[in-house]
C-alpha cells in the first residue's frame, strides 16, 4: 500500500517554509501577494496548533531577499532561521539535518510552502525525494511562481514525480480530522475565522444566527424592526 494513501496527521507530518521573504514575494505573479501571505501565516498557525515541527529557510537575506515575513516569524518566534546560498534548500546540510531529525521520529510527510514554486520548491522536492523516502506535500496556495504558467507547470512537474498537491486549508482540516477533537477545536475554528475567508464567515454566521451564540456584537444603532425578537 502506498504511504500516500495515509492522510496527514499531527504525528506523521513536519513542515518547511522556504524563502518566504519580501524580495521573493515581489516576483510572484501566480497568486495575489496578500492572499499568499494570509495563507502562509494561516498554515504556520495551523502547524503551531498541532505542534508540527517547523523549519524555516532563507536565501541571501542581507544581499537580496530581505527578512522572513514578520507575520510568519511572529507565529514561531523561537524558531531557528536556516540561511543558505543555494537556490535548492536540500543542498544545505543544516536543512537536511533538521528534516532528518523529525523524520527519525516518524515524520516523513513534509509539508512545503515556498517561493518560488518553479525554482526553490521544485529543486527541493525533487532532490529530497531522490535521496530519501520522505513524501512531499506541496501547498499550492501558500507558494507562488513568477507567472501563472511558471507555478502551474512546476506543480505539474512535481506531481508527475510523485509530489502530492494540497492547499493550506486542506492540510489544516486533515490534521484536525474529527470535530470531536475538542483539544484543538476552538483554536482551529478561530484560525478559520481569521484566515479562511468565506468559510470563516460561515462559521461566524452559524455561531451567531443559527446557534444563538454569544459572539454577536452590535455596533451602532439598529434602525427598524428586529425580526429576531
Amino acid at each position: 500500500m502506498s504511504n500516500k494513501l495515509q492522510v496527514l496527521t499531527p504525528q506523521n507530518s513536519q513542515i518547511i517554509f522556504i524563502d518566504q521573504q519580501p524580495q521573493m514575494a515581489f516576483g510572484v505573479q501566480s497568486i495575489d501577494r496578500q492572499t499568499l501571505k494570509n495563507n502562509v501565516v494561516g498554515l504556520a498557525k495551523a502547524a503551531k496548533i498541532f505542534n508540527i515541527p517547523t523549519t524555516i529557510t532563507t536565501v541571501e537575506t542581507d544581499s537580496f531577499s530581505g527578512n522572513t515575513f514578520p507575520e510568519l516569524l511572529a507565529v514561531v518566534p523561537d524558531n531557528d532561521i536556516l540561511e543558505r546560498t543555494s537556490m535548492n534548500s536540500w543542498d544545505d546540510q543544516n536543512v537536511r539535518d533538521a528534516l532528518a531529525e523529525n523524520a527519525a521520529n516518524g515524520r516523513k510527510k513534509i509539508v512545503v510552502a515556498g517561493l518560488w514554486t518553479e525554482v526553490c520548491n521544485t529543486t527541493f522536492a525533487l532532490s529530497c525525494m531522490n535521496d530519501t523516502d520522505y513524501e512531499i506535500y506541496m501547498v499550492a496556495d501558500a507558494s507562488g511562481g513568477t507567472s501563472i504558467d511558471a507555478h502551474k507547470y512546476a506543480m505539474d512537474r512535481m506531481v508527475q514525480a510523485g509530489v502530492v498537491p494540497v492547499t493550506w486549508q486542506q492540510v489544516l482540516l486533515e490534521w484536525q480530522r474529527d470535530w470531536a477533537r475538542k483539544e484543538t477545536y476552538d483554536a482551529v475554528t478561530s484560525l478559520v475565522k481569521e484566515h479562511s475567508g468565506a468559510y470563516g464567515m460561515g462559521i461566524d454566521y452559524a455561531v451567531t444566527h443559527v446557534h444563538g451564540g454569544s459572539e454577536r456584537v452590535s455596533h451602532g444603532k439598529r434602525i427598524g424592526p428586529n425580526p429576531a425578537k
